[in-house]
């Protein structure tokens, strides 16, 4: 990460603010009365909220959009390579200076906001001052009172995949809660997509907004289908190709569907759709990194693939990808110590030749590279412990043609892409 991404970092993190997580809208109600509420400026506000996939829905239906010649502002948690990266206003970024100023002004409101409020914060303020067309929210880990739930009345609310990740920030540690935590404070006035889920919590969600007043599509609306080794988008009314060379799982495409049929409900035309399509790139997210520092580091016939996956389902997603790659596979894992290591490394049992486990660089909530060797040996995978990337790298790179995947923390990939 930038210097300057690092200092502003640490600006969030002094006496004013709290990085530890405590979920109370409270905090963020008084700001928002003292700023003169600015929220109530942003219109067709779009909040995006579940575990796996927010990212890749909110990127896909920002960039068809956007090729509608409308504009957007977005706000994405987390950042891979720089602060910036959390805060798309219509057409550029907020410049350093400008979270630098906005934070002082929320710092002046002398609120114990907590970090991800402050973020919050910094991107209602920025974005009530541009008259985009629609505004993109991504919800941290919940939602009934994530700081990111102060609209009052969204264009739409987009649930993507729910699992058991965020168990940590819940009393009741089970899938039950975390759905009520997530659909059960959604709005009564809009429209609520629920993107695909396993049967067991599709049916609970349906349970949860049996009296919501909003209309609620499914997922048995849209699908994919593979017709001639291609994957099509169908609804009733349209078949779109996915025509795109870096999207390279059925799980983001299923993510990209979702954004698709809202799209089209919203009115932008199937045309339009796929001429964004080719263009859509998921930093981070299953991306081979094909040129840069790093891959000067490799032999020719190695290759350098990142994915941020840290849970079940987005592991699941990863390991089936590799599975129809017949080439030799290294891993190279590390994981914050806030998740699952064990029921994580399961679903690549049988996928690598060999992980090889690693710190996250500058993360102190970082698990040990011995404790997760340990777990994957004891769910007999091939695991040894490293200091660092750069060593692991070491010690797997030689002449044979490989892949070499960096996988189980977004931040890592973030690490990882500042170095190439």
């Amino acid at each position: 990460m930038s210097s300057q991404s690092i200092k502003l970092y640490n600006q969030l993190a002094n006496k004013h603010f709290k990085k530890t997580v405590n979920f109370d809208l409270r905090r963020m109600k008084l700001a928002l009365s003292k700023l003169d509420n600015p929220e109530r400026k942003l219109k067709n506000v779009i909040n995006i909220l579940g575990s796996d996939g927010k990212y890749s829905v909110l990127n896909s239906l920002k960039s068809f959009i956007e090729e509608n010649r409308q504009t957007t502002s977005a706000y994405i948690s987390p950042s891979l390579k720089s602060i910036n990266e959390r805060f798309w206003m219509g057409n550029r970024y907020l410049s350093y200076n400008e979270i630098k100023k906005t934070i002082k002004k929320i710092e002046n409101l002398k609120i114990p906001l907590t970090t991800f409020e402050a973020l919050t914060l910094i991107y209602i303020i920025n974005a009530s001052q541009n008259n985009n067309d629609y505004n993109l929210v991504e919800a941290g880990a919940l939602f009934a009172k994530d700081s990111t739930n102060v609209f009052d009345f969204p264009k739409l609310q987009a649930v993507v995949n729910i699992n058991k990740q965020h168990l940590n920030f819940v009393k009741k540690k089970t899938i039950d809660e975390i759905i009520l935590q997530k659909v059960g404070f959604l709005c009564n006035f809009t429209n609520i997509y629920i993107g695909k889920q396993n049967s067991k919590n599709e049916k609970k969600i349906k349970h949860i907004l049996k009296d919501n007043l909003s209309k609620k599509i499914y997922s048995k609306n849209w699908k994919i289908i593979k017709k001639y080794n291609n994957f099509y988008f169908k609804d009733k009314n349209n078949l779109i190709p996915l025509k795109n060379l870096k999207i390279l799982s059925k799980g983001l495409l299923n993510n990209i569907a979702m954004a698709i049929k809202i799209a089209l409900d919203m009115g932008i035309k199937k045309k339009v759709i796929q001429k964004a399509l080719p263009k859509l790139v998921f930093e981070g997210r299953i991306q081979f990194l094909n040129s840069g520092k790093l891959r000067k580091k490799l032999k020719a016939g190695e290759k350098l693939l990142i994915d941020g996956c840290h849970s079940d389902v987005s592991g699941k997603n990863l390991s089936e990808y590799l599975k129809t790659i017949k080439k030799n596979k290294y891993g190279i894992w590390s994981m914050m110590k806030n998740k699952e290591p064990s029921s994580f490394i399961k679903q690549f049992k049988g996928v690598f030749n060999k992980i090889y486990t690693v710190p996250i660089d500058g993360e102190k909530n970082s698990m040990s590279p011995y404790t997760l060797a340990s777990i994957a040996k004891r769910n007999s995978i091939n695991a040894s412990p490293s200091k660092s990337f750069s060593e692991a790298l070491k010690k797997i790179t030689t002449k044979q043609k490989k892949i070499i995947c960096v996988f189980g923390s977004l931040y890592q990939c973030g690490n990882i892409l500042n170095k190439n």
